[in-house]
């Protein structure tokens, strides 16, 4: 008898099937229905190893709208937190940038720190959580080598000298000295009860300080996070995180089509510059305990009058060699190009969809293997479905399939697919991605 296929929490479900019904990628659930990317996995996952050892990565995932480039980050995402990581991710927009004249590059990374991620937190704004975990955790390590109670003086003086073990550490590091005097701020204020403390040193680290003069007064430094230093903070946010007990900071960064969106060239090649700067820090051991993922479309990348391409330093140092090809990329390269999904691939999703579906409604599953075949055989056979077609549009238009079935019960499915009305849609929609890719192109 075969086994019964393990049952999805109904609340993940609902998230899933609604999510990937509305074109956007579940922050939960993934490994129920990851298929594929095995090789894109391994090799990321190889990337965290390292991080985990003191070094750091820097990879650019790439693939047009729909290929699956945001769901790969989104895994890779979930399988860091479970190892121990913190994460941090944020889509740019044209008011996030990695760099920017009216504070885009900031906003940047208030989304990040705003987004920051542990397994326990996995919805973001763990910033405070890690915060005083790390204290606990501290006063918990000084009263077992100790054996002392607390409030005993020298049990004091023990977690203080292990509270600066950590912030002398850090501030070795550039922009090291006040974010080790922030981090002691919040200690003491941790300890003495101050609230009011502990959340204007929050409010620093999340780069909410406009001005200097504010920072002056209410913590007595003469420092404030800016539009060109922010990612400085990062790397000694990847520090502390490790001395605070995790295994090392995730950044993941999407959408750098909004760079390529930008239409002042100068603009661009400040945000480029940006880029190569992480790039640089990255693979020249200047960063720890860090790794960057950024998510791109092909032209957003090999554009040369808008692109990435178009910044020479990233173009000699992100260009494919002679010997890579479609079918045998370098997966321990920079930029991993993601292939398509094959039939089979998604014939295996659209099982797994179809016991979600069937779970989360209640009803027995009425779509069989045989029924799925010529579903895939459809997508798979329009007009310029091997360079149009996607996993988003395939996945929305099963669960459409799905969800008409459900309502529907009296209909069959090969009634349903045989109508005139869901094959002139379909064929409507490869017409219309075509045209959407060909402009997009041509910005």
């Amino acid at each position: 008898m075969a086994e019964r296929k393990k049952k999805v929490p109904r609340r993940i479900a609902q998230t899933v099937i609604g999510s990937l019904k509305g074109g956007v990628v579940p922050r939960i659930g993934l490994p129920y229905i990851t298929v594929g990317r095995k090789n894109e996995i391994e090799a990321l996952l190889h990337d965290v190893d390292i991080i985990t050892e003191g070094g750091a990565s820097f990879r650019f995932i790439v693939g047009r709208y729909g290929s699956g480039k945001s769901f790969l980050i989104q895994t890779i995402r979930n399988y860091v937190m479970d190892r121990g990581f913190i994460v941090a991710d944020a889509d740019l927009s044209p008011e996030r940038r990695l760099q920017g004249t009216k504070g885009q590059g900031l906003a940047t990374y208030r989304e990040l720190i705003g987004n920051l991620s542990t397994k326990t937190k996995p919805e973001g704004g763990a910033l405070t959580l890690v915060l005083d975990r790390w204290i606990s955790s501290v006063q918990m390590e000084a009263a077992q080598e100790t054996g002392l109670a607390p409030g005993d003086p020298a049990l004091t003086a023990a977690v203080d000298s292990k509270i600066y073990a950590v912030t002398s550490a850090v501030s070795e590091l550039v922009h090291g000295f006040e974010f080790a005097r922030l981090l002691s701020a919040y200690y003491h204020a941790y300890v003495e009860g101050r609230d009011e403390m502990k959340m204007r040193v929050v409010r620093w680290f999340r780069g909410e300080y406009a001005l200097k003069r504010e920072a002056k007064e209410e913590l007595g430094i003469n420092i404030i996070i800016t539009d060109d230093d922010w990612y400085d903070y990062l790397k000694l946010f990847a520090t502390f995180f490790r001395l605070a007990g995790y295994a090392g900071m995730m950044i993941m960064i999407d959408e750098l089509v909004n760079i390529y969106k930008i239409p002042n060239s100068i603009t661009r090649q400040y945000n480029y510059e940006k880029m190569l700067t992480m790039y640089n820090d990255t693979l020249q051991g200047k960063a720890h305990y860090l790794g960057i993922i950024m998510g791109a479309t092909p032209q957003a990348l090999e554009d040369k009058r808008r692109g990435i391409y178009s910044y020479e330093a990233l173009r000699s140092r992100l260009a494919e060699g002679k010997f890579s090809r479609p079918g045998s990329r370098d997966l321990l390269a920079p930029v991993i190009r993601l292939e398509p999904l094959t039939a089979e691939e998604m014939l295996v999703l659209c099982e797994k969809l179809a016991d979600m579906h069937a779970d989360l409604y209640g009803y027995p599953r009425k779509i069989t293997a045989g029924d799925l075949i010529p579903f895939i055989e459809m997508e798979y056979g329009r007009i310029g479905a091997d360079q149009n077609i996607t996993p988003r549009e395939v996945i929305r238009d099963f669960i459409e399939l799905l969800d008409i079935l459900y309502q529907n019960p009296e209909m069959g499915v090969s009634e349903l697919m045989a109508s005139d009305s869901f094959t002139c849609v379909k064929s409507e929609a490869v017409s219309d991605k075509r045209e959407k890719d060909f402009f997009e192109f041509e910005i």
